[in-house]
């Protein structure tokens, strides 16, 4: 009982100073929009007595909007070494520096009359949330015991999703969002990095990172024990201990060796595929659209922020569904109906948004259309994807393995991020045909290729991978690599 209550407060150190986060920093910045071009203009009239024109406005703030995911690029990359030099959970420690950093620059800003430090503080809490999005799952999955291994792991999509509902909840004009406090919202990131920096240090580093990484038996028993207390570690030691034999002499991988290993070819296919389409399947374009949606469907201005809590609350409720239901479902069911039921709704959506006008019932379609296709994410893609990589990669291809998922996710955030508003300009109320493609394309792939790992040990998923890359290897001398099915997906 104790032991089970010291696994969830690991997960909780983890998770609020983690991937809670990367959904915060992403819903804060909504609400002080119009509040912070206005102080944009004021300051640069200010400085040079000219107004900034509306354009040269909007570039501004495009700038400060896409510092974020730039920060994140940045994060994934640097989240590898941090965690093969530092540790797990040092990284995780380690990180807050950059949103302590980050909210004195967005806190001090207006008192500053310095917007670029709004802009640089932004591109900091983007390397936090870049570092805690790789750390984080790798953390806990190497913390958790096998058979709650995919529960555990999946806790970062269940904060993530927790921070998206806090960070538009605080961002109300009766909380932080109002235009004299805008300062404070944009510094309220510190608050969860305090709780991890004074929770986290009590609970011990990743058992597998110290026996496999570090060659420190003793420590790794010793973490083993406060997180599983006086139950039967051979089984599980035993296990380790074989990956670690078979991993003897080797050394952590760079990103690049994995391309260039013909043994890890269908891992590195599959978190390429997975990793892209999570951001190119279009979840992040919903709530775009949920605002004029919810006008259209006749809920007063003012009125439409609280239901758009309700859209991330849809997030929250299925990721935490997700989570109770992953070790019993299996991975791919829930990746493949996730994908299905997207590209479903994705269909009716579009054929709901272009009767918006014509049927008086039509923008309450569009309405469930926006909180089905959030649940269909949330119940499979949303926190599945993070779990697989920890998964289907061994000990020492690991930290390259987050540092490629983690580079796709943020570069395509930014792609999608810059080049939504061009698809809705040209294909208008049909925009969802990319992420409709993407759907079904993943759906495909996950059913045909993507072998179950639930209840399996890593050494058995790399054995069942390792089959599948040697067949293909003989079958079909002629394959290029994962660049091929790369291209198709991006």
């Amino acid at each position: 009982q104790l032991q089970r209550k010291i696994l969830i407060l690991t997960i909780c150190a983890a998770g609020i100073g983690g991937t809670f986060q990367y959904g915060y920093n992403i819903s804060i910045i909504n609400a002080p929009t119009s509040y912070i071009q206005t102080f944009m203009n004021e300051t640069w009239l200010e400085r040079t007595g000219v107004p900034l024109e509306s354009s040269v406005i909007l570039l501004l703030w495009s700038f400060t909007v896409s510092a974020y995911p730039l920060g994140g690029l940045t994060g994934a990359v640097v989240a590898g070494p941090m965690a093969i030099m530092l540790g797990r959970k040092m990284s995780l420690l380690l990180n807050n520096a950059f949103v302590i950093i980050a909210a004195v620059l967005s806190g001090f800003s207006r008192t500053a009359k310095s917007f670029e430090m709004i802009m640089l503080g932004r591109f900091f809490t983007g390397v936090n949330a870049g570092v805690s999005m790789n750390v984080q799952p790798m953390y806990l999955a190497e913390s958790a015991p096998k058979k709650l291994r995919g529960a555990v792991a999946l806790t970062s999509a269940s904060f993530t999703a927790l921070g998206l509902v806090l960070g538009q909840v605080v961002g109300l004009r009766e909380l932080l969002g109002g235009e004299e406090s805008w300062p404070f919202l944009l510094a309220s990131n510190v608050v969860p990095a305090l709780i991890q920096l004074t929770s986290l240090p009590w609970f011990p580093e990743s058992p597998r990172y110290l026996l496999i990484d570090r060659g420190d038996t003793e420590s790794c028993i010793s973490a083993l024990q406060k997180l599983r207390g006086n139950s039967d570690l051979s089984a599980e030691l035993e296990e380790m201990l074989a990956e670690q034999a078979a991993l003897k002499g080797q050394r952590a991988k760079n990103p690049w060796e994995l391309f260039q290993n013909p043994a890890l070819r269908w891992q590195l296919m599959s978190i390429v595929v997975l990793s892209s389409a999570m951001q190119l399947c279009g979840n992040d374009s919903m709530y775009f659209y949920a605002a004029y949606v919810f006008q259209e469907a006749g809920i007063p201005q003012d009125k439409i922020p609280y239901v758009v809590i309700g859209t991330g609350s849809c997030e929250l409720i299925t990721s935490v569904t997700c989570n109770l239901i992953i070790d019993y479902a299996g991975r791919r069911p829930l990746l493949l109906g996730g994908y299905t039921f997207m590209a479903g709704w994705a269909v009716v959506f579009m054929v709901a948004l272009s009767q918006q006008t014509q049927i008086s019932w039509m923008p309450y379609l569009s309405m469930a259309c926006i909180f089905a296709y959030i649940l269909s994410f949330g119940i499979g893609p949303a926190g599945v994807t993070g779990v697989l990589p920890t998964e289907v990669f061994d000990q020492m291809s690991r930290p390259a393995a987050y540092m490629i998922c983690g580079s796709l996710l943020w570069f395509n955030l930014f792609l999608v991020g810059t080049a939504f508003p061009f698809i809705v300009k040209s294909l208008g109320h049909f925009c969802y045909i990319p992420f409709l493609v993407v759907c079904i394309c993943t759906a495909l792939y996950v059913g045909i290729f993507l072998p179950e790992t639930k209840g399996k040990s890593f050494l058995e998923i790399s054995e069942e991978f390792k089959k599948r890359n040697f067949k293909a290897q003989t079958h079909a001398g002629f394959y290029k690599g994962p660049e091929e099915i790369k291209s198709t997906v991006l």
